[in-house]
């Protein structure tokens, strides 16, 4: 089947997603982070195109960029081949990190912007990962709050600050408060397609795997043997590496590279 073709912007501005290969994760501690973040920083500073947010999620990530010299499929290629080529190196695995084809919307307003942004710094919120979406470490909202170290001049906040007031002060307690309001915006996002497992459903499911043998077992067992396993318990609807690390006590990098 034909791929169907990407709506271009206008304003050559993006809201963009794209999700690590069968929804797993694709960070899993800090340094994962802010190798995506450097690599992002190296791709603009070749392709001197604007960011106005983002956030990172752990299998996931949402960019709101704006094209300049390079086109968005660019972009996204540089950006993707630069992490994945890192990250694969460093969970000694070959293949797809990100699923194939991002998914990307054009914003061609000053209001679908703004809420869009916000949709996107509130994603951790929604997650039930933080209370308050300037709380997360990982995405750009901190910036619009003058506190993220991560970031440095990559971010132009300026763009949308402007928006609410040429004055700087002003502008920033006007966007505080515009994030502070009640939203039910719906806008691009990752499908949420499998009912989530809980861990009790999953340590029985993971039981009937083993067929006899104990979780302390799995742990031990040499590599290929215990590689074939978690690819069985990966194969059920609902989990996440995440949780099959928490419930097995392997390491999750190597949940992963199974």
């Amino acid at each position: 089947m034909p791929r169907i073709a990407r709506k271009k912007s206008n304003s050559g501005i993006y809201h963009v997603i794209v999700r690590g290969i069968n929804r797993q994760d694709i960070f899993h501690e800090e340094e994962d982070y802010t190798k995506y973040l450097e690599g992002l920083k190296r791709a603009q500073d070749i392709s001197k195109f604007e960011i106005y947010g983002y956030c990172l999620m752990s299998n996931h990530v949402h960019l709101l960029l704006h094209e300049k010299i390079e086109s968005l499929e660019s972009i996204m290629k540089r950006v993707g081949v630069s992490y994945a080529s890192w990250y694969n190196k460093k969970q000694e695995r070959v293949g797809h990190v990100f699923q194939d084809r991002y998914k990307s919307e054009p914003i061609d307003s000053d209001a679908y912007l703004l809420s869009v942004l916000r949709y996107i710094h509130n994603n951790p919120v929604k997650a039930q990962l933080v209370l308050q979406a300037e709380d997360y470490m990982w995405s750009s909202c901190r910036k619009y709050n003058n506190s993220n170290k991560y970031l440095g001049d990559m971010i132009n906040t300026g763009f949308i600050l402007k928006t609410f007031d040429e004055c700087g002060e002003i502008a920033r307690q006007r966007w505080q408060a515009f994030m502070k309001q009640d939203s039910n915006d719906k806008f691009l996002d990752i499908e949420e397609k499998q009912q989530k497992i809980n861990d009790e459903r999953l340590y029985k499911e993971i039981q009937k795997i083993l067929k006899g043998q104990s979780l302390g077992e799995l742990q031990s067992m040499e590599k290929a043997s215990r590689d074939k396993i978690i690819r069985k318990i990966k194969s059920i609807e609902g989990v996440t590496q995440r949780q099959i690390a928490r419930v097995t006590g392997i390491n999750q990098s190597l949940v992963f590279k199974a």
